[in-house]
């Protein structure tokens, strides 16, 4: 399973960053692109991406590993 990828704010954009990482992957003007480029990178890792919103609680969580018990989405 590959590192966790967040969905942040940083000022007026969003950052993407694999969990423990003090650098950002990459910088959006968008939640929405930060979110798709996220989930691609935890598919590719099989591993979650979790979003934050603008105070910081976490949105969503969504799973893309391995998982032989998985929890119902709520979401999707």
């Amino acid at each position: 399973m590959g590192t966790n990828q967040w969905v942040s704010p940083r000022g007026d954009k969003w950052a993407v960053h694999g969990e423990g990482n003090q650098r950002d992957t990459k910088i959006f003007d968008r939640q929405s692109d930060a979110a798709a480029y996220a989930r691609d990178i935890a598919i590719n890792q099989k591993s979650e991406v979790i979003i934050q919103g603008r105070n910081g609680q976490i949105r969503s969580k969504d799973s893309y590993g391995n998982d032989p018990c998985p929890p119902r989405d709520k979401e999707h």
